[in-house]
């Protein structure tokens, strides 16, 4: 069985620090799992992806060729690739028994204006016989900001529902939101399982007709979805990273169908002779 996982979420919210530090910690526990970027404008990475989308096409080339913008060439960059899914089959082809982390781009509309990473999720399962899974970053730092937290809430929600996977949210750069003691507020809790009401708690909802409107009807709409809450993620911390490993192995059932494995000596008869 193979498996993937999509790291997910906006610019700047940690994905290829997330990678690397799982790899690391896979490495650690004597676990094999290999990087594929997605990004074709990416240029720095800890560790050298195995799969490399630019080894397709590059978003720079893109943009001087055909005079796009950086958002209309990665766009194309994507398309592309989904019109030669025989290149990504053939890389992937060597790959059995393995664990993929998929570093992607942070542009939001890949996941939902444009069907593009949902089309290639479906693919890598139905097609290239993958337990597919994603997981979904967002800053810590907008706990600062009540509404751009909510935003964030909203676009991991659409997210989630476009992909259609199984998904975990990670509140990322954990890290940040410590006292000198290494405590977080209590007040965190509240984030990490969101609380809408923490919106109508917005001194310019009080104030504004149209603003507390709107933020009702934005709680009303979390309320019954119900689907988003946070694990918080602090890559200096090796038990925080171990937790989501084992919640992204939960979700996708990892190991679940692999043999036992028979210890050499035993298989070889060493045992029940005297």
């Amino acid at each position: 069985m193979r498996y993937a996982v999509l790291v997910t979420g906006p610019a700047g919210a940690g994905k290829s620090t997330f990678c690397a530090s799982l790899i690391t910690h896979a490495q650690t526990v004597g676990r094999q799992v290999h990087l594929m970027n997605l990004d074709p404008a990416a240029d720095k990475f800890e560790y050298e992806p195995t799969i490399d989308i630019r080894d397709l096409i590059n978003l720079e080339d893109v943009m001087e060729e055909l005079e796009f913008g950086p958002n209309g060439g990665l766009i194309y960059c994507f398309e592309y690739l989904l019109n030669n899914l025989d290149w990504l089959e053939d890389e992937l082809g060597a790959y059995e028994d393995d664990y993929l982390i998929i570093d992607c781009p942070g542009q939001i509309e890949l996941y939902t204006h444009i069907p593009l990473l949902p089309r290639l999720a479906q693919y890598l399962q139905t097609s290239l016989n993958f337990r597919t899974s994603a997981v979904y970053l967002i800053d810590s730092q907008f706990m600062q900001d009540k509404s751009k937290f909510f935003a964030g809430v909203m676009s991991a929600m659409s997210c989630m529902l476009a992909l259609g996977i199984s998904m975990v949210c990670l509140m990322s750069k954990m890290d940040l939101v410590k006292d000198k003691k290494g405590r977080t507020n209590r007040e965190v809790g509240r984030y990490l399982d969101p609380d809408p009401t923490l919106l109508l708690d917005d001194p310019v909802s009080s104030t504004n007709t149209k603003f507390n409107d709107l933020n009702r009807a934005v709680v009303g709409l979390i309320e019954d979805q119900n689907i988003v809450s946070f694990l918080p993620l602090d890559v200096t911390n090796e038990d925080s990273v171990n937790t989501v490993l084992s919640h992204i192995d939960n979700m996708m059932q990892y190991g679940e169908d692999e043999e036992p494995k028979v210890p050499k000596d035993m298989d070889e008869g060493d045992f029940g002779e005297d």
